[in-house]
């Protein structure tokens, strides 16, 4: 590690964000990972999910070992400016309409099983009318 490590901030972090560039934030840190993209025993596509936010959740929850965390050392660029990383936000999800049962494609086949046999009967009956011998 540096001795004098330069201190970066989100905006500049975000940038680097794909697989021939990839800096990833653990632990308040700043990372270049992208030597490592094809090393990782997850798959570039973890580290890639990774970018864009303050990773040290997804990296712990993995559970890495020690000499995982010993090689994140020769991949250290420097520390985060912690007022830049943007707040973790609550989800909030997205306003969807009113479920109307009226409206499904299953309510149409459900009113069609009972129009057509009726249909069918209704012009059974008409024909026999029509065509019965007096």
């Amino acid at each position: 590690m540096a001795s004098d490590p330069k201190v970066h901030v989100f905006e500049e972090v975000s940038k680097h964000n794909t697989v021939k560039d990839c800096w990833l934030i653990i632990s308040g840190k700043v990372y270049d990972v992208t030597p490592f993209m094809d090393d990782h025993p997850g798959g570039d596509e973890v580290l890639l999910s990774a970018i864009g936010k303050d990773a040290t959740n997804d990296f712990e929850d993995v559970g890495h070992s020690d000499h995982a965390r010993e090689m994140m050392d020769k991949y250290y660029i420097g520390k985060i400016d912690p007022s830049t990383v943007p707040q973790r936000r609550v989800y909030v999800p997205p306003q969807q309409p009113q479920y109307n049962a009226d409206k499904t494609p299953e309510f149409v086949i459900k009113i069609l099983q009972f129009l057509v046999p009726l249909l069918i009967l209704g012009l059974a009956f008409v024909v026999r009318q029509y065509t019965k011998k007096e």
